[in-house]
């Protein structure tokens, strides 16, 4: 990547979110997280001077600030419990020192900046609110960028809006639908991903389809399984699977989508293939048919979208949210509804050309984009 030739903006990216710590970030499913290592290091090689700033020690290129763990980590060795083990059983607890962390952090940050050590800060990832109402207090500018839909939760409904003449950064178009008129938007900057990380195949000759993330009710997994179940019985001499992979929360703040919707039914065309990881994952991605992403909320982006594209794996998506800034209906895959109009995306995914799907990745969504247009916007902001 070629770096940017005028003097360098000092550039603190701050990403408060807990789970941005060496020892959580591999056992949880967080693309904010990987996404922010992602840019920091895009933006050293680019030649801005960028300082990640996280609560715990991260897996860096970078300059890393961090915060202070220490009475989190006592906390966990008075218990006997690991950061997870904590947030499964004692969950307030866990948010409680979280939120003491990230406050702090914010502070620290704030405070450097007054003192001339950055000339931007950019508050990324969606523990930002914290952040919010002390950016006043901020001599230098202050950019955010939030990962969710800003009407997700009360806390985001209750608050953001209250906030919009900050400078937003926004992840897609669709996402801006959650904030008021007159929100005070410096751009909007898709996500990228490294193109490399990422080994395509073009043949498309796999027995299954593939859902890949969280398997929670707004992802509309069960959709997903009554769409395959609709494909076969419309196709009996050439039934198909649907291999599920990601995370479930069975036993987790009374999430009960996992055992009483989808456990349920699984077995025969339905296999759940675990919570997969690495080269596991880049292969289960690359020799899938197809993805399917069935969510039914409004999706802010979709990063699974890109890495199966980037694989050579076309995409049916719904048209909530994003996903449509992102597929173009019938070239990279198909834009669907419902479980019947799924099912007929799936015997036209041949029609697809698995090149084109990383082609369009790689123009329209690469690391280097992504890096560039930060870059710009910090140089802008600064008077640049």
């Amino acid at each position: 990547m070629k770096k940017n030739s005028s003097s360098p903006v000092r550039v603190a990216l701050v990403v408060p979110h807990i789970f941005i710590n060496r020892d959580i970030l591999s056992h949880v499913i967080f693309s904010p997280g990987r996404l922010a290592l992602d840019l920091a290091a895009g933006l050293g090689d680019f030649g801005v001077d960028v300082t990640l700033c996280t609560p715990g020690a991260a897996e860096a290129s970078v300059q890393n600030l961090t915060a202070d763990m220490s009475y989190f980590d006592k906390e966990l060795a008075r218990r006997g419990y690991g950061y997870l083990e904590l947030l499964k059983k004692h969950p307030a607890v866990f948010v409680a020192l979280a939120r003491q962390v990230q406050a702090e952090l914010i502070a620290d940050v704030y405070a450097r900046a007054n003192a001339d050590k950055f000339d931007i800060v950019h508050v990324y990832t969606n523990e930002e609110d914290i952040a919010l109402q002390f950016a006043r207090l901020c001599q230098k500018p202050v950019l955010f960028t939030h990962h969710d839909p800003f009407n997700f939760l009360i806390k985001y409904k209750s608050l953001m809006p209250k906030y919009k003449n900050l400078n937003w950064l926004s992840i897609s178009t669709n996402q801006r639908r959650g904030m008021p008129d007159g929100t005070n938007w410096v751009a909007n900057i898709y996500h990228g991903i490294d193109m490399e990380k990422y080994t395509p195949r073009y043949d498309g000759s796999s027995d299954y389809f593939a859902y890949i993330g969280r398997i929670i009710e707004p992802k509309g997994v069960h959709l997903a399984i009554d769409a395959v179940n609709l494909y076969n019985e419309q196709n009996p001499d050439a039934p198909m699977k649907l291999k599920l992979a990601g995370k479930h929360y069975s036993g987790v703040s009374k999430d009960e989508y996992w055992t009483k919707v989808i456990e349920p039914r699984l077995g025969g065309a339905i296999e759940y293939a675990g919570h997969l990881k690495g080269e596991d994952l880049g292969k289960f991605l690359r020799e899938a048919k197809a993805l399917i992403v069935p969510s039914i909320f409004a999706e802010p982006f979709g990063m699974v979208t890109l890495e199966a594209m980037a694989s050579g794996t076309p995409v049916i998506g719904s048209r909530a949210g994003a996903t449509p800034e992102i597929i173009i209906d019938g070239q990279n895959g198909f834009l669907v509804d419902t479980p019947a109009e799924i099912a007929t995306a799936m015997s036209r995914v041949n029609e697809i050309d698995r090149r084109a799907c990383r082609r369009h990745v790689e123009q329209n969504f690469s690391l280097e984009k992504m890096v560039r247009e930060h870059a710009e916007v910090y140089q802008k902001t600064c008077g640049g």
